[in-house]
């Protein structure tokens, strides 16, 4: 195939600080070693501007205007088009326009959507090969919300859900090929919009080159006498916050009555009032935005990921276990990661659960510590971004050899 790649994401790719940012900035890696690649992109902060050089750098041509509209705005554009809230927040006339104009003067072969919201974007008689990532299915996580919540929240949650849905099953029946972050993921999908569909899983990787313990130094504060206890992530994201008030409140106080030593440090930006109050509690430090989150995980005696709600495969683990790090996981934030209980971390079930291995295994150095190169060893084997991203030229209609010669 000859032609450029169309590149639509919901987030600036840069700088890969956060799961989906993550995602897609070695998606866009990959992408532009295939064939010159045009970025359509939102930008949320000021900051985000201060990227656009290296956005630039990649890109062919790129456009990123900034996402303003208020979430209430959203809303109301949403129940008066009966649309997903998602969909109306990330809708841009500025994008749609650069969009138009890109496939009328470009020869673009192939569009790769990522993220579900960035597929109204899609032409309906566009002709080349559409690929969607939605990375998760974003359905399934606001049914698990409305199942949760009650009152208004809960039906505008129900209601995303459903509405969700259909988009899914839109947009998988239009493209060639709908990408999920893990066979799970996918089955998921294939059960919910038909199975007559392309879906695949494509892994996330990680980069084992800046995620190595022998090249960082553990932030002096938990290199001082622990046990410390890390969680990562961002902290305006509804599962994170439950995942932190989960640790703090449930099972840390019982690791405390055993050890009154241990600490619990919450690293992450944008940290909501309710994760801010549990820095108010013995034990627990809330650090916000750090520039770096890679100390945080080199002084860890344990990386805790104690989700309840958690979709596709979870980055923050990931790191983790590159960093040559003991983790103690919920089932959910499991999902997705083939490693071996016991051998390359360790799954628990309930909150007394992650107290008794908690408990256990910082009585145990030495087992914590084969558990913790372990999960360095299976990550370097079978994780990294190029073996991940290596199947993105064939769905996208590439032939290896026009990708060598790029």
């Amino acid at each position: 195939m000859n032609g450029d790649i169309l590149f639509l994401a919901h987030r600036l790719p840069f700088p890969p600080d956060r799961g989906d940012k993550i995602r897609s900035h070695h998606v866009l890696k990959a992408l532009a070693a295939i064939a010159p690649v045009h970025v359509g992109c939102l930008a949320e902060t000021p900051e985000d501007f201060d990227y656009e050089a290296e956005l630039a750098a990649i890109a062919a041509s790129h456009c990123m205007p900034r996402r303003t509209k208020p979430v209430s705005l959203a809303g109301m554009e949403a129940l008066v088009r009966r649309e997903p809230v998602s969909l109306s927040a990330f809708r841009s006339p500025e994008l749609g326009r650069w969009v138009e104009h890109t496939l009328a003067t470009r020869h673009i072969a192939a569009i790769y959507v990522f993220s579900g919201q960035m597929g109204q974007f899609v032409p309906a008689g566009y002709k080349g090969r559409l690929v969607v990532d939605l990375v998760d299915v974003d359905s399934a996580k606001f049914e698990a919300y409305a199942l949760e919540r009650s009152g208004p929240r809960g039906w505008i949650d129900a209601r995303e859900a459903r509405l969700l849905r259909q988009v899914e099953a839109g947009l998988a029946s239009r493209a060639a090929a709908t990408l999920l972050v893990s066979e799970a993921e996918a089955e998921l999908l294939r059960s919910r919009v038909g199975r007559e569909h392309v879906i695949v899983p494509l892994a996330n990787g990680i980069d084992c080159v800046a995620y190595d313990p022998g090249i960082v130094t553990p932030h002096p504060e938990l290199a001082a006498d622990g046990p410390h206890f890390v969680f990562t992530g961002q902290m305006d994201y509804a599962p994170n916050v439950d995942a932190v008030q989960r640790f703090a409140q449930n099972i840390l106080p019982h690791i405390r009555k055993v050890d009154p030593a241990a600490c619990f440090h919450i690293v992450g930006r944008a940290p909501t009032a309710d994760v801010l109050r549990l820095g108010e509690g013995s034990g627990v430090r809330v650090w916000g935005a750090v520039p770096d989150v890679r100390p945080f995980l080199a002084g860890a005696t344990m990386v805790v990921a104690p989700l309840t709600i958690a979709r596709g495969v979870q980055n923050k683990v990931l790191e983790a276990m590159a960093m040559a790090r003991c983790v103690i996981a919920s089932r959910e934030a499991a999902t997705g990661i083939d490693a071996r209980h016991g051998r390359d971390w360790v799954v628990a079930e309930s909150d007394k659960a992650f107290v008794t291995t908690a408990l256990h295994l910082l009585a145990r150095p030495a087992e914590r510590e084969d558990i913790a190169r372990a999960a360095r060893a299976f990550v370097l084997g079978t994780l990294g971004w190029q073996a991940t991203t290596a199947d993105l030229p064939a769905l996208l209609g590439y032939t290896k050899a026009k990708r060598d010669a790029a």
